[in-house]
């Protein structure tokens, strides 16, 4: 199983960056896919899932999916200096009906290597 992510970068306050992840080597529509972060000396932080957002990005941020392309996406809107940090997909397979139960970083069974955002005051 390999998580592909990509997109990230140097961007100034109040932009945007789209981020990618895609995967490979797993059935897709099998498992849950979501976004962490870790930013500069802080704990690894979950970001998004399915519908559901951290407090400090909902209404900025979005993820979403293409389901054909085994790839998922986390649209970064009116970025801040404090996203600065590395940006993980992560997958798990669907074994909850609850979001909730994948907020939760140990409940991932794949991680993507990770990709930088950098957010310029």
């Amino acid at each position: 199983v390999q998580l592909q992510a990509s997109g990230g970068g140097l961007v100034q306050a109040g932009g945007s960056l789209r981020l990618s992840c895609a995967a490979s080597g797993l059935t897709f529509s099998r498992y849950r896919m979501g976004w962490f972060r870790r930013g500069p000396g802080n704990e690894r932080e979950f970001v998004a899932v399915g519908t559901k957002y951290a407090p400090s990005v909902r209404g900025r941020f979005t993820i979403s999916s293409d389901n054909a392309e085994n790839t998922v996406y986390l649209q970064m809107n009116s970025l801040r200096p404090e996203d600065t940090a590395v940006y993980y997909c992560a997958a798990a397979l669907r074994t909850a009906n609850s979001f909730a139960y994948y907020y939760n970083a140990e409940t991932y069974d794949y991680w993507g290597q990770g990709t930088l955002v950098t957010v310029s005051s």
